[in-house]
C-alpha cells in the first residue's frame, strides 16, 4: 500500500480494513456488487427496487451473485446477496430472486461468456433517451466517446421480461457489443468485472445526462468526427486503471460512512 493509499484508510475500521485487504476473490466480488449497488443508489442510479446487478462467482461458470427482491439497494448488506443458478434458482443466501431481473441477466450472461458482470438500471437520462427518437447516444461530449462501436439498440418495447425469450432477444441484440439501449424502458452495461461495468455506468449517464441538457438549449450539438471519436475512445480504453480506482475510492467511502454494509 503507498502512503497516499494508506492515508485515506487512516479513518476506516479495523473491521473495514480488513475487508479492503480480504484476499478471498468471492468475498470481494461480494463486496463489489454490494458497494456498485449502494453507490448507484447514491447517484440515482436506481428506481426503487426495479433494478438488478448480477456478476459472475469468481472459480465458477454457472452460479451467479445478483441483489435480492423486495430489497432497496440503500438498506443492502453484503449477507443481503444471493447466489443463484443460471435458472435464477436460489442456491445461497436468505431472500428471493426476482424471476424479471434473471431472465434478463442469466440469458445475456449464457450468451456472452465475456460479460461476467450484467447491470440493468432505469436511470433517468439514459431511459430519456431511450424514450426519445432517435434514441441514440451522440458524440457530442468528451465521456461519450468512450462508448463509441461499443452500443447496440433494442428499438422495439416487448412489455416485462417475463420468460427466457425475451432475454434471449435481448442477449441477441447485444451481440458484441457491451451495453443495450432498450426502447422505452432502460439500459444494459456488461463488462468483464464489477469495476469496469460500474465505472461504464456512471459514465453513461453522465454522457446521456449532459446529451440531454445540451439538446434543451435548442441548439445543435456539436458531433466529433468518428476519426476523433475511435482515437478518444482507444485513449480511454488505456486507461483503465481509473476504472479500478474508481471501486476503490467507493469501497472506502462506504465502509467508512457506512460499516454495516459488512453485516
Amino acid at each position: 500500500m503507498n502512503v497516499s493509499q494508506s492515508s485515506v484508510t487512516d479513518r476506516l475500521s479495523p473491521q473495514a480494513e480488513a475487508a479492503l485487504v480480504n484476499p478471498d476473490p468471492v468475498f470481494q466480488a461480494r463486496l463489489e456488487l454490494l458497494v456498485a449497488l449502494r453507490w448507484a443508489e447514491v447517484q440515482g442510479l436506481g428506481e426503487g427496487i426495479c433494478n438488478h446487478f448480477s456478476v459472475l462467482v469468481p472459480g465458477t461458470s454457472d452460479q451467479f451473485l445478483l441483489n435480492p427482491q423486495g430489497l432497496h439497494w440503500s438498506e443492502l448488506t453484503i449477507s443481503d446477496l444471493l447466489t443463484v443458478d443460471p435458472e435464477g434458482n436460489r442456491l445461497e443466501g436468505k431472500h428471493e430472486a426476482e424471476p424479471t431481473a434473471f431472465f434478463i441477466h442469466s440469458q445475456i450472461h449464457l450468451a456472452k461468456p465475456a460479460a461476467r458482470c450484467v447491470m440493468h438500471t432505469h436511470m433517468p437520462y439514459a431511459t430519456a433517451l431511450c424514450c426519445s427518437q432517435p434514441g441514440r447516444l451522440a458524440w457530442c461530449s468528451q465521456n461519450a466517446l468512450r462508448y463509441y462501436s461499443r452500443i447496440g439498440y433494442d428499438d422495439d418495447y416487448n412489455g416485462l421480461a417475463v420468460d427466457a425469450s425475451e432475454g434471449q432477444r435481448m442477449a441477441e441484440l447485444i451481440a458484441d457489443n457491451d451495453i443495450l439501449f432498450l426502447a422505452n424502458h432502460g439500459v444494459v452495461v456488461t463488462a468483464t468485472d464489477i469495476a469496469m461495468a460500474f465505472d461504464d455506468l456512471y459514465y453513461l449517464e453522465r454522457s446521456c445526462m449532459i446529451q440531454v441538457l445540451a439538446e434543451s438549449t435548442g441548439n445543435p450539438l456539436r458531433i466529433v468526427s468518428e476519426e476523433i471519436c475511435r482515437a478518444t475512445r482507444e485513449q480511454i480504453t488505456k486507461e483503465a486503471q481509473q476504472s479500478y480506482l474508481h471501486m476503490e475510492a467507493i469501497k472506502r467511502m462506504l465502509l467508512r460512512t457506512h460499516p454495516e454494509i459488512l453485516d
